[in-house]
């Protein structure tokens, strides 16, 4: 499932553990995984909007089909815990914009020199 170029839709997973890269939740098992996923297509929404969210269990098989789809995946304790607080097809509001630009920046930095810049639009 790779976004559409025609429609610059994108789809981004959020992972967050402990502000650090992991895939589990093996350093911590009493603290569970939390995951949002967001899609931003500007021809039908304003702002990105959660596309999916969850923890534990649910969380780590949002991120397997994340990886299988070779959807780029970001990692912070912090945006994970307010994105998680949104509803589902819930567009990000204002307040939060600045924590989805961060997102995207340091996706589009890691972009650089490969093909994960086609992508994420």
């Amino acid at each position: 499932m790779s976004p559409s170029k025609d429609k610059k839709t994108i789809k981004k997973a959020v992972h967050i553990q402990d502000g650090q890269i992991k895939k589990n939740n093996a350093s911590d098992p009493d603290k569970p995984l939390k995951v949002t996923a967001l899609r931003y297509d500007p021809e039908k929404n304003n702002s990105p909007v959660i596309v999916a969210a969850g923890t534990g269990f649910v969380a780590q098989n949002i991120l397997n089909v994340a990886e299988q789809n070779g959807i780029p995946i970001y990692h912070d304790d912090s945006a994970a815990t307010l994105l998680s607080k949104l509803q589902m097809g819930q567009e990000i509001p204002p307040e939060l914009f600045q924590i989805v630009v961060n997102i995207y920046v340091s996706l589009l930095n890691l972009a650089e020199g490969n093909d994960v810049g086609d992508r994420l639009f």
